[in-house]
């Protein structure tokens, strides 16, 4: 769909219409999921060449675990249960109204709007989509423009699926998300920075639009006392060096006790010589996506080093290819809190170090700064683990792990503060995109009628009673 020929007013009011007059049932939104999923499963080799287009080098792997798998499994973790999930609920009505009855009726809200990123581009647009089609809506998506070739995808499959008055896409640049981002929608998801996020925000309200923000933020690791060996520093790895460490729940920084830093360095380059000994010739090695995120980072690099950090590239400083944006792993030790790198979220494949000599000054670091979209726990018993997570808040957190709670269905996907607000995946995606209806359902006959007026001793026995 060529957006600057689009009437978005006039589009969102066309799916509104639409909706109206047929809100989709259970069985055409299982059947509109089933259709979505042959379809995506049959492109799904188009998506990983535009992907890997998009990016200049995007690992085929990498692009099918974090972007095809999450998809194709959300389908059908919503389709098992969408019928559980759309039952009435029973709620106890309060006794002194008795015999009346109680129930929370989940009902679709009506018209979603979803700005996706460019990190996941498949991902991060079609699991919004798949949850707020199985609460019941009609969806306006708009892909970033910075992974041209996958939102033309995107366009192309959904336009093959759906008719435009059900599931549209918008293409265009930051002029046409502005846009977007102001239509009164019933509902606006947005992920992406927080800085954009706080547009977002301001824009939505002024329609007073319900929003969902997955803002990112610095996501910290906090290794207890003890517990820097090869398992632990692999799995951190992993997390933070997939795609090249630009993931919103990537690993930022690493909290390790002072005396095991060096350790966790040379854990660190054991794995990265084993894995990507040569970033720049490997093809499981992703590119930075444009030449504004490679020279940014590039920057940061130059400013800690200059501040008096001491930055180790893994394989080494050659291993770079700046013309087709790869950037060697990076550890920064001794980096000031001033410096970029310690300030903002680093979307990178650059690790700093933060010493700490006893746990409890671990967790204070975290907490002194904004709650985090995700946290990392790597500890060898639970007493350790617990007091960590009775301390810390964060929008989610695995345990001697890194990234992987964001693919379990059964798991909502959120921020919280600064990170983000409201959540979906499974079913927090579907009561996320759902009004949740209380319903109170009165009794032919009901003991409120003795409250009426006028008022005397028969209402006064009976309120001494209820406020008893």
């Amino acid at each position: 769909m060529d957006t600057h020929s689009v009437d978005l007013p006039g589009l969102l009011e066309r799916q509104r219409a639409a909706w109206r007059a047929h809100v989709p049932e259970r069985a055409q939104r299982l059947d509109d999921l089933l259709r979505l999923r042959a379809a995506f499963k049959a492109r799904l080799e188009d998506f990983v060449r535009a992907v890997g287009d998009d990016f200049g080098q995007r690992p085929r792997v990498e692009t099918l675990l974090a972007d095809g798998m999450p998809v194709l499994h959300e389908i059908d973790h919503v389709r098992r249960r969408l019928r559980r999930w759309m039952r009435p609920q029973r709620v106890a009505a309060e006794a002194t109204f008795w015999p009346a009855r109680c129930e929370i009726i989940p009902k679709p809200l009506g018209v979603v709007g979803i700005i996706s990123p460019w990190n996941y581009p498949i991902n991060l647009a079609l699991v919004p989509l798949v949850d707020a089609l199985a609460a019941g809506n009609h969806v306006m998506l708009k892909p970033s423009e910075r992974t041209p070739r996958t939102s033309a995808l995107l366009a192309e499959l959904l336009a093959g699926v759906f008719p435009a008055e059900r599931v549209a896409v918008v293409q265009g640049a930051a002029d046409v998300a502005a846009g977007f981002a102001a239509l009164p929608f019933d509902h606006l998801l947005f992920t992406g920075s927080t800085v954009l996020g706080a547009k977002v925000f301001a824009a939505a309200a002024s329609n007073l639009t319900p929003v969902t923000l997955e803002l990112g933020g610095k996501s910290p690791v906090i290794v207890a006392p003890g517990c820097v060996n090869a398992r632990n520093v692999d799995r951190i790895a992993v997390g933070k060096f997939f795609n090249a460490g630009q993931t919103c729940i990537a690993p930022d920084y690493v909290l390790v006790q002072e005396a095991e830093c060096e350790a966790f360095a040379e854990w660190l380059r054991g794995y990265v010589a084993r894995h990507y000994p040569s970033p720049g010739a490997a093809s499981d090695y992703a590119s930075i996506v444009n030449d504004v995120h490679y020279a940014r980072l590039c920057e940061w690099l130059d400013e800690a080093r200059a501040a008096g950090a001491k930055i180790v590239a893994f394989p080494g400083d050659a291993a770079d290819d700046p013309a087709r944006r790869i950037l060697a792993p990076r550890v920064v030790l001794g980096a000031p809190e001033s410096v970029a790198l310690m300030r903002e979220e680093i979307f990178g494949p650059i690790l700093p170090l933060v010493p700490y000599r006893k746990l409890d000054e671990a967790i204070e670091y975290v907490n002194a700064r904004p709650r985090p979209l995700a946290l990392y726990v790597f500890a060898d018993d639970r007493l350790r683990t617990r007091k960590v997570l009775d301390a810390c808040t964060a929008g989610s957190v695995a345990v001697n792990d890194c990234v992987f709670q964001f693919a379990q269905s059964g798991l909502p996907f959120g921020g919280v503060g600064a990170s983000g607000i409201g959540a979906y995946h499974g079913h927090a995606g579907f009561l996320e995109f759902s009004k949740q209806m209380p319903v109170f359902r009165q009794a032919r006959w009901s003991a409120t009628q003795w409250l009426r007026p006028p008022h005397g001793a028969r209402s006064e026995r009976l309120l001494r009673w209820l406020l008893r």
